[in-house]
């Protein structure tokens, strides 16, 4: 993994994300029409089968996200259809597990490798076409898995075209935000990314990106749920929070860090009380938030990686 080619990667997002919705209009990608869709994977593949499962549950849909590796997993039945995602096609809890629906239930299997193994054991294969990851960090897969199952829950493209051209717009926009951004999260105990449960990818993949990239402590949480798990971590001095507005309960965590003296920064759209705001436009629309909330965390973790490198800070 390296911070260079982790910074391309992310600028490289609204172009792949306009070249897979190209590519499906060609050649779409099949419905999730199942009596229930069971999705599968891991990491950020199962961060973003999360936001899909709850949309699906939302509209009727016997829909559920879990773990490749649980050791208590989905029944095969007829009327199934198993959704494994793996974007390098060979990660093995994600191919052992969907290898048990095999001749049962019908199975589908998501990757950026449609020839790995995860290939092997699906009925059929659906390529995320994102291209080479340079960086070593899912970014790019991560948005085409969301944008895939958008696309196969029924969304119209247009709205994908949307958040691609407000992505690449936020990108461009990048140097009246990011460095004030970079320097309220660099030194802090650990950053916190918070997302209402329609969008709960957001703050888990956000967190990963700190982790993974430049190896700062960082934890995800839904918007509701942070008063019972997280709250009580703004006690540190120096809280600093990202929240993904859309929940109800936005207004409770700007309360207690109103009190506690803790910065939150705002992703999307304005929310009162918070220490900075990043807008994008498009903000109002959930799958365009999805797909481009996690992309702050993502470029400000890569900058600020490369920012410790350049200092010394950085682990190896």
């Amino acid at each position: 993994m390296n911070p260079d080619g982790f910074l391309a990667d992310v600028l490289a997002e609204p172009a792949t994300l306009d070249a897979l919705i190209d590519a499906c209009a060609s050649e779409p990608p099949p419905p999730l029409d199942a009596d229930r869709v069971v999705l599968i994977g891991m990491g950020s593949s199962r961060f973003a089968a999360l936001t899909v499962a709850t949309a699906l549950r939302a509209r009727g849909v016997d829909a559920v996200a879990e773990y490749a590796s649980t050791e208590a997993p989905s029944p095969p039945r007829s009327g199934t259809l198993a959704v494994a995602i793996s974007a390098s096609g060979t990660t093995p809890e994600t191919v052992e597990a969907l290898a048990r629906h095999s001749d049962v239930s019908r199975t589908l299997a998501l990757t950026n490798n449609p020839d790995g193994t995860l290939g092997a054991v699906a009925d059929a294969v659906v390529p995320l076409r994102a291209g080479e990851e340079r960086g070593g960090i899912a970014c790019k897969t991560f948005q085409a898995t969301l944008a895939l199952l958008h696309l196969m829950c029924g969304v119209a493209p247009d709205r994908l075209r949307r958040a691609a051209a407000a992505q690449a717009d936020l990108f461009e926009r990048r140097g009246a935000w990011l460095e004030p951004l970079l320097d309220l999260l660099d030194g802090a105990h650990t950053v916190y990314a918070i997302a209402p449960a329609t969008r709960i990818s957001s703050s888990l993949e956000s967190a990963l990106m700190f982790r993974e990239g430049p190896r700062v402590n960082a934890d995800g949480t839904e918007t509701g749920d942070w008063t019972h798990v997280d709250v009580y971590m703004t006690k540190h001095p120096g809280y600093r929070g990202l929240l993904f507005p859309g929940s109800p309960f936005d207004g409770e965590v700007m309360r207690w860090a109103a009190e506690r003296d803790s910065s939150i920064v705002s992703i999307g759209r304005p929310v009162d009380g918070t220490v900075q705001q990043v807008e994008f436009d498009g903000a109002e629309d959930p799958v365009v938030c999805s797909l481009l909330d996690a992309s702050v965390a993502e470029l400000a973790a890569a900058e600020l990686w490369r920012r410790m490198r350049a200092e010394g800070r950085a682990l190896t």
